[in-house]
């Protein structure tokens, strides 16, 4: 489901080269990542639709790649229940509810007010209708072609010498994985019946904290760590709304992938700074975002308020 935008683009090119026939459900906005992939187009949040288009078709596998919401998945899980051999369900680690204890494990308290409650709902319905399902959790994904401000965020700031303003003391940590170690992990499951009914965390096997993710992301950027200027601040002095002053949650946030190590045969294969290089050199640089214009204007509402 997908297979056109970040993840899928990986995790379809590893199916392909490790010899899988790939089908893909979108809407058809962008090309398959692979030449000659067969693509079915439709839209998935329209239920008859999808039994209209996929009720036909028979698959040993289903990788469910965005589906937020129950009403998202149910359709797809009511067409083929008794019919695949695997559904591997992107979830996501922000379903865990805030803790104490650290990193989370598999098995950890939910919390039922997450803003990812939906991927959390889908995974119990899954296992309650008994498909042979597998979700994958992780925490922040970054890398080539991701859509979401995290990386980028703090190269945009980097590469125009600009301050970084940061929430809290830059003591947080928090813990970024790879996209491509993701789609590994999630082809990985591919016939491994240990895997069938189990949730794995899937992300990088160290944690960072934000000033330490700022400092990497400069020498990703070729800048030395110590002439950035991060500037600290309060996030409660400042009410932004619905925008976003900084990309990652102000708390811990970070997970065990040792579930995921010891039964899918994986290993993450980037380290941080590895990975945001490649992010750095093949997107950033690639897609000349370091030469777009940029709005600062919520920096410098900070900037202005903090003293020094």
């Amino acid at each position: 489901m997908g297979g056109t935008r970040f993840i899928g683009v990986y995790l379809t090119k590893i199916l392909v080269e490790q010899g899988h026939e790939v089908v893909l459900f979108n809407r058809g906005n962008k090309p398959a990542p692979v030449e000659g992939v067969k693509q079915i187009h439709g839209d998935r949040t329209d239920a008859s639709q999808l039994k209209e288009k996929l009720s036909p078709e028979h698959f040993d596998a289903i990788f469910d790649n965005n589906g937020r919401e129950l009403s998202d998945t149910q359709p797809l899980a009511e067409i083929f229940k008794d019919r695949v051999q695997h559904f591997v369900y992107m979830s996501s680690a922000g379903v865990y509810l805030k803790s104490d204890q650290l990193p989370h494990i598999e098995g950890d308290a939910v919390d039922p007010k997450s803003r990812h409650k939906g991927k959390h709902e889908t995974e119990a319905y899954l296992a309650e209708q008994g498909l042979p399902f597998t979700s994958i959790r992780p925490t922040y994904i970054y890398g080539p072609q991701n859509y979401n401000d995290l990386e980028a965020w703090f190269f945009d700031r980097i590469v125009r010498d600009r301050p970084i303003p940061i929430p809290g003391n830059g003591m947080h940590i928090t813990q970024f994985g790879h996209v491509k170690d993701l789609a590994t992990a999630m082809a990985n499951v591919l016939g491994n019946s240990q895997a069938v009914g189990q949730i794995y965390n899937v992300s990088g096997d160290r944690y960072v904290t934000f000033d330490g993710l700022a400092r990497a992301c400069a020498e990703a950027a070729g800048k030395p760590a110590d002439s950035l200027q991060l500037v600290h601040y309060d996030p409660k002095k400042f009410d932004f709304g619905k925008r976003k002053a900084f990309p990652l949650r102000v708390q811990h946030f970070f997970a065990s992938v040792d579930k995921a190590v010891t039964q899918l045969d994986w290993h993450p294969q980037y380290d941080l700074l590895g990975g945001l290089k490649d992010s750095f050199q093949n997107d950033y640089l690639a897609s000349n975002r370091d030469k777009a214009e940029v709005d600062f204007s919520m920096d410098d509402e900070i900037l202005q308020a903090v003293p020094g």
